[in-house]
């Protein structure tokens, strides 16, 4: 395994416990924790540097304008977008979605337009296409999920045979770890004539994604799940895709001109950036692209496999456990759902918290996809850098303990 351990002293929060135990956290799916390097540099920023962006000739609104548009040219380097204009800054990979969704579906979906999804997606890539459905009378159709939790490429096959317009797909899922094969479906959706948007929340912060050499048109994903802060996310798109999308959001900053009965749009991509943007927030993902850099992507991308790996042999010590998502390796990434018994996830996480050990509970925005499993919730342990075999061998100890307190 690529050996990450040094990072840990990095973040400040491990230096807490939890219930009297060390901090073992086991929730990066949700969010990721802070390096001290984001932390300093945005607080830096606030203390030396803060004003308003674009908007003033005077010396620190410059370096506000420097640091916040350096921000998008790191987005743009991390994903190897070939242009900054392809980055639009936005609260997040919903926020990203839901421009998407709402500026180029409602501008171009008539009644009948097909909508392609699948079964295994995130709220964030369901709701936003529900609603430009029922707005615009386009219909939606979703990807079965087969019995090994991949996606039934066959199905895809059919569904492209109508012709729909657009496919909408995770790049992993946040339940099941599942990593569709965005080369092949974006091919074949191509060549069906649909454009391809991805949600990569949880994709981005964990392999190397270089958007230039994926048949795909547009990429989501949110700063604070890769280590930088919440509040923040990127939309790439490319440019002729977003020259085909209305703003959702109007206001200050996203004009070029305005009458008081109309108003012309500022240059892409500011005029998908209404209003006062997260300036603070953007030098923290800059940082944390920054850092991820450093590490380097296949690195990462190595250390959650061989934790994921780990987990899944440490789990079969335990007989009561079920594990959600594939066995094959090469088709998941370190995102672990499980269930106890019939022992409810949420009772479940409050006894491992009591071992300092925390993961998620519940439906994890995926009813749809919990409905599919025939589970109401699922327990979640998912990794960043800052993890070792350690915190899974707590976990595993934690989880035999609850064996014994539930008579298993």
């Amino acid at each position: 395994m690529t050996d990450l351990s040094h990072l840990r002293a990095d973040f400040p929060i491990f230096s807490r416990t939890v219930n009297g135990q060390p901090l073992r956290f086991l929730d990066s799916a949700a969010s990721s924790q802070k390096p001290v390097q984001v932390l300093e540099a945005m607080e830096t920023f606030v203390r030396t540097s803060y004003a308003n962006v674009h908007r003033g000739a005077y010396t620190l609104s410059l370096e506000a304008t420097e640091a916040y548009e350096a921000a998008r040219h790191a987005a743009a380097r991390f994903i190897n977008a070939s242009t900054d204009t392809e980055i639009v800054l936005v609260r997040g990979a919903t926020t990203a979605l839901n421009t998407i969704a709402g500026g180029w579906g409602r501008r171009n979906l008539r009644p009948g337009d097909l909508i392609v999804l699948t079964e295994i997606e995130h709220h964030a890539n369901l709701v936003p296409w529900q609603m430009v459905a029922a707005q615009t009378g386009a219909q939606l159709a979703h990807v079965r999920m087969l019995a090994n939790y991949t996606l039934d490429l066959d199905h895809l096959d059919t569904l492209l045979e109508r012709s729909p317009r657009l496919v909408a797909v995770t790049g992993m899922s946040n339940v099941l770890g599942t990593l569709p094969p965005l080369r092949i479906i974006g091919e074949r959706a191509r060549a069906a004539g649909a454009l391809v948007v991805v949600d990569g929340a949880q994709l981005v912060p964990h392999f190397p994604v270089d958007v230039a050499d994926l048949p795909i048109d547009a990429l989501a994903f949110s700063a604070h799940k890769m280590l930088g802060p919440t509040g923040i996310g990127v939309l790439w798109a490319r440019m002729e895709l977003l020259e085909n999308v209305d703003p959702v959001e109007g206001g200050g900053e996203m004009i070029s001109d305005v009458t008081l009965d109309s108003a012309t749009w500022a240059a892409i991509p500011h005029r998908f950036e209404a209003g006062t943007p997260p300036i603070v927030e953007a030098v923290g993902l800059r940082r944390a692209v920054e850092y991820l850099e450093k590490v380097g992507m296949k690195a990462v991308a190595e250390h959650d496999m061989a934790l994921t790996a780990y987990l899944l042999d440490r789990f079969r010590e335990l007989p009561d456990v079920t594990v959600y998502g594939p066995s094959d390796l090469t088709q998941r990434g370190g995102v672990v759902s499980f269930t106890l018994a019939d022992v409810h996830p949420h009772d479940l996480a409050t006894i491992l918290d009591q071992h300092g050990v925390a993961v998620r509970a519940g439906h994890h925005c995926a009813k749809p996809l919990h409905r599919r499993l025939g589970v109401p919730a699922t327990a979640r342990a998912s990794f960043s850098v800052y993890n070792d075999t350690d915190d899974i061998d707590v976990l595993i100890e934690a989880l035999d303990e609850a064996r014994r307190l539930f008579g298993l």
